[in-house]
């Protein structure tokens, strides 16, 4: 595998894919790691992580730089993915024991004097993680499977290996056992040898919808349980009482952050049309005003978009729109010279006929939607096959949560931008996928939910 920097345009690095002999092996190291780990207490777990996050911490700055390198993300928010990724870890070392608590059945049942539920871990987790944020993604899954005391084996997108075996040995020297955490440099056929072989005990994916599909699709022939956090083509709602300079600030940072490739970016801005024209003109100056360039320099706000394939693919869909009678407000372009860069883009009159309009925009795209209603704008927000996040600016909270009801997806945020945090259950719905991170929902997905009776 060639590592490209995508700033650049020149080889970062190469590195080889495991031999099968070599998988196969790492998977029986994952195996017989649980055998032992599974027995570990909530109260050493709780220690591991707690030096995983100290080392973790004290690597802050070498791996900001090397994601910045790997995949263009702007030193800034390298770092602060970075520190994020030691909360959620310190999150599960302090509520690890408290999530996974006994709970005892308060209800009276007949001839049962107590009844209780507990959770226990279930094996080998296999992770498969995408580039876009190649520490913290990683992090949401293996802080809560290694709190319950399952073991870890990391499939990471391949221009992110290096960031993976970081992290493994972070892990090794954080205290857990060879084994608990396992970064393969596997290539993608080898993800149904890996499901079929008998040795993981379930499957958690981020990443596009056909994978999800896919890898879920591998799944069931095993009957393991699978978690997807998949693609997403986010609604940012701004209705006619909403406070226009916050509301255009969080646009373009919810758009045009990671180089506008999250899942839970805001691609589609949905503004009601009495405020159309002055909200637009706000949106469009601080676009302007993004700073586009060497993503390690600290003033730069947006880098290069991850790949060439990547480019021409934003290329195709804003020339696609354009044939069908998209405007372009601004941006548009390939920026010349080395690296895979694209002007901050702005698009508005889309229709259904654009694919901008039904697929996922995974890079500095903004499509802006007019609307004359607040029925028309949930409409709008719903009319699509994605259900990850949305958000609502209005000066009435009311009725943002009366309007939260009527949305089909995963997390509303109101007056701010979607986000996701250590504390918080995280997900969506629909072709983004099933179950939750993060929160009690994310440590439990992998856990056997057992239930205890006991005759009176």
């Amino acid at each position: 595998m060639i590592c490209i920097n995508p700033t650049t345009g020149q080889k970062l690095y190469e590195m080889p894919e495991m031999t099968e002999e070599e998988l196969f092996g790492s998977l029986e190291l994952s195996r017989n790691c649980f055998s032992e780990f599974r027995s570990s207490t909530h109260k050493e777990r709780s220690v591991k992580l707690e030096a995983f996050a100290d080392v973790m911490e004290a690597s802050r700055d070498d791996l900001a730089r090397m994601i910045t390198l790997q995949m263009g993300k702007p030193i800034r928010s390298a770092v602060a993915e970075v520190e994020k990724s030691v909360r959620a870890i310190r999150h599960y070392a302090s509520y690890g024991a408290k999530y996974l608590a006994d709970e005892e059945i308060a209800e009276k049942i007949p001839g049962v004097a107590k009844a209780f539920k507990t959770y226990e871990p279930l094996g080998p987790i296999l992770a498969i993680m995408p580039w876009n944020f190649p520490i913290w993604q990683v992090i949401r899954f293996a802080a809560p499977a290694l709190a319950a005391g399952n073991v870890c084996i990391l499939k990471h997108a391949e221009n992110v290996w290096q960031t993976a075996e970081a992290l493994e040995k972070l892990s090794l020297e954080a205290g857990f056992p060879p084994g608990c955490f396992l970064s393969l440099n596997a290539g993608v056929p080898d993800v149904e040898k890996i499901i079929s072989s008998g040795d993981i005990a379930g499957v958690t994916l981020t990443g596009s919808t056909s994978a999800g599909i896919a890898v879920s699709q591998q799944a069931a022939k095993k009957l393991l349980p699978v978690l997807l956090e998949l693609g997403g083509s986010d609604p940012f709602i701004v209705l006619s009482d909403a406070d226009l300079e916050r509301a255009s600030s969080y646009a373009v940072l919810s758009r045009f952050s990671n180089g506008g490739q999250s899942c839970i970016a805001a691609k589609r801005i949905i503004v009601h049309e009495s405020i159309k024209d002055a909200f637009t003109e706000l949106f469009l100056q601080k676009t302007a005003g993004l700073k586009v360039g060497d993503p390690l320099f600290e003033d730069v706000d947006l880098g290069p978009v991850v790949s060439e394939r990547a480019l021409d693919t934003l290329e195709e869909m804003i020339a696609d729109a354009v044939s069908h009678g998209a405007k372009v407000l601004c941006g548009a372009k390939r920026i010349p010279g080395k690296g895979f860069f694209l002007e901050p883009t702005v698009l508005e009159d889309i229709t259904p006929e654009m694919s901008v309009y039904s697929k996922e925009v995974f890079g500095p795209v903004a499509s802006v939607f007019t609307v004359g209603s607040d029925a028309e704008a949930v409409a709008v927000a719903n009319d699509t096959p994605y259900g990850l996040g949305a958000a609502i600016w209005t000066a009435d909270t009311e009725k943002a949560l009366a309007m939260e009801k009527l949305l089909r997806c995963g997390t509303v945020a109101v007056n701010r931008e979607v986000a996701s945090y250590p504390e918080l259950p995280f997900g969506g719905i629909k072709m983004s996928g099933y179950g939750r991170e993060l929160a009690a929902e994310g440590i439990r997905s992998f856990c056997n939910c057992k239930t205890i009776v006991i005759n009176s």
